[in-house]
């Protein structure tokens, strides 16, 4: 009475770790054993961008700078984290304003705290912008 079940099972624990096989064995002395193989699945991760042009991805870096106060040799790119860049909450409400302020936008408080990176500033900027133009 041996069947074999094959399937495949996310484990929410170990993300990256999976269900290849599952089975069971004959019974010994009425009981069933249920045994798991786990194999390593690599892990992918999705990442949408809206890809903001390089242009508005340069004023952002800009702005990070001078606000940052960052000496010139400092590279600041759309991967930079504010926080990596040492900017702190207040430091990135400066950000977010002297950016509304050259865009000549108004950033939503909700939307602010979602910005973690310049890439993410400046999609949001072209958002706001792009917005704009339409109302």
């Amino acid at each position: 009475m041996a069947s074999s079940t094959a399937s495949l099972i996310s484990l929410q624990s170990r993300p990256s770790m999976a269900v290849a096989r599952i089975s069971t064995a004959k019974p010994v002395q009425g009981r069933s054993f249920l045994s798991f193989g786990l194999r390593a699945i690599p892990s992918r991760r999705l990442r949408v961008s809206c890809a903001a042009k390089t242009e508005t991805v340069n004023k952002v870096c800009e702005i990070v700078k001078k606000q940052l106060a960052l000496a010139p040799d400092v590279a600041v790119t759309g991967e930079s984290k504010f926080s990596a860049l040492g900017a702190d909450s207040l430091d990135t409400v400066e950000i977010v304003m002297g950016l509304e302020e050259e865009f000549d936008i108004s950033v939503e408080e909700d939307s602010a705290q979602n910005i973690a990176t310049v890439q993410d500033a400046a999609d949001l900027i072209e958002k706001l912008v792009e917005q704009k133009q339409k109302a």
